[in-house]
C-alpha cells in the first residue's frame, strides 16, 4: 500500500490539526513518539466520541492491536462495541486488507497516518471518513506501545446514516488519501528560504 509524504495541512478537520499539532510538538523534542501520559491536548474530552485507543503488541508479526476503548462514532459506524478486541477481529475479513496496513505503516514509520475513505451509507449518501493515527511509546526501546486515532465522518448532503456505516456487505469503502506526516512547517525568521521551514522525519 502506497502512502504519500505529507505536512500537517493536508488534515481537513481543525479539530483532528489541534491534536496532530500537540503530538508534533511532544516529537520534536527528541524526534521519537511522545509517551502517552505527556498527550494533553486542550479539550480533548470534546473529543472522547471520536476517539478510540489501541494497545500495540509488537512482539508480533504482523503487530497486534487490541482496543482499550472506543468513541461512539466507531461503535455506531461498526455496529457493535470492539473494547477488548483486536482491531483485526473486529473490522472483520472483508475490511483487513484496507485498514491493517494503514495502522501497520504507522506503527513501522512511528510518524502520524492521515487518510479518507468515500462511502455510502445506507440511503446512498456519500460520506468521507477521515482517520487520523497517533502513535505513542511508553517503552524505553522507543517502539510503538500504543496508538490514538480520531476518526471524523462528513457529508457534503448534510445529514447522514453513521450506523453500520462500514458494515455494507456489498460496496467496500473506496480510499481517497493515504498520507504519512513526515514534513512539518514552521514559522520562517528573516533570512531563511521557504525549504529552510521544511524538517524532514526519518
Amino acid at each position: 500500500m502506497d502512502f504519500e509524504s505529507a505536512n500537517p495541512t493536508i488534515v481537513k478537520s481543525i479539530k483532528q490539526r489541534d491534536l496532530l499539532n500537540t503530538w508534533l510538538r511532544l516529537y520534536v523534542k527528541q524526534q521519537l513518539p511522545p509517551h502517552r501520559d505527556d498527550y494533553k491536548p486542550e479539550r480533548i474530552t470534546d473529543e472522547t466520541p471520536d476517539l478510540v485507543y489501541y494497545s500495540v503488541d509488537t512482539a508480533l508479526q504482523p503487530p497486534r492491536l487490541i482496543i482499550e476503548s472506543d468513541g461512539t462514532r466507531m461503535s455506531g459506524a461498526y455496529g457493535n462495541t470492539g473494547k477488548g478486541k483486536s482491531l483485526e477481529e473486529y473490522i472483520g475479513a472483508r475490511l483487513v486488507p484496507q485498514v491493517m496496513p494503514i495502522y501497520y505503516a504507522c506503527i513501522a514509520r512511528g510518524l502520524p497516518v492521515y487518510t479518507i475513505s468515500m462511502i455510502d451509507d445506507m440511503y446512498g449518501r456519500v460520506v468521507a471518513y477521515e482517520r487520523l493515527l497517533l502513535p505513542f511509546s511508553d517503552s524505553s526501546q522507543h517502539g510503538v506501545t500504543h496508538i490514538i486515532a480520531s476518526l471524523k465522518t462528513i457529508s457534503e448532503d448534510g445529514g447522514f446514516e453513521i450506523r453500520n456505516l462500514m458494515r455494507d456487505d456489498q460496496k467496500l469503502p473506496t480510499q481517497k488519501l493515504r498520507a504519512i506526516i513526515d514534513r512539518v512547517f514552521f514559522p520562517r525568521p528573516p533570512g531563511r528560504t521557504p525549504a529552510d521551514d521544511v524538517i524532514e522525519f526519518d
